[in-house]
């Protein structure tokens, strides 16, 4: 039942990441993004600029702490057989307390053809002793 004077929105905190199908256990902060390739243009005449989408892009974050090798062993992998590694990830966004919710249940998307992007860390030292967080961008093919 939604709350009749408070309103309860999603916490960021509540749910899941997925590669693979596999829960990455040790995830901090997941983002899906989806980026529309957008013409814009003027013609004679007409005051204004006219847009339309022509195509997209899907890229992401996943930000993470370092508990297993699974980059080195993907980066491993590349380097033996020049193949580029695609993952399928997925978002999950659960937060049973919240109105949305309440009134559409769990909000899932999945990613697939996910190609990792710019830097991919192999090592971090730090002098100030935090914690190794890995942040990994991706690209994806599809959104299903």
């Amino acid at each position: 039942m939604v709350n009749e004077h408070n309103q309860s929105p999603i916490s960021l905190r509540e749910g899941k990441v997925f590669m693979d199908g596999v829960e990455v256990l040790d995830s901090v902060s997941c983002t899906v993004t989806f980026v529309p390739d957008v013409y814009s243009g003027r013609t004679l005449g007409r005051k204004g600029t006219d847009r339309r989408w022509i195509g997209h892009d899907i890229t992401g974050t996943i930000t993470r702490r370092r508990s297993t090798p699974w980059l080195k062993e993907a980066i491993k992998r590349y380097l033996e057989t020049g193949r580029t590694p695609e993952f399928t990830i997925q978002g999950l966004m659960n937060d049973k307390g919240s109105d949305y919710y309440e009134r559409y249940g769990s909000d899932m998307v999945t990613v697939l053809g996910c190609v990792l992007t710019g830097d991919l860390p192999l090592t971090m030292l730090d002098s100030g002793g935090d914690v190794a967080n890995e942040t990994i961008n991706f690209g994806g093919k599809e959104i299903v």
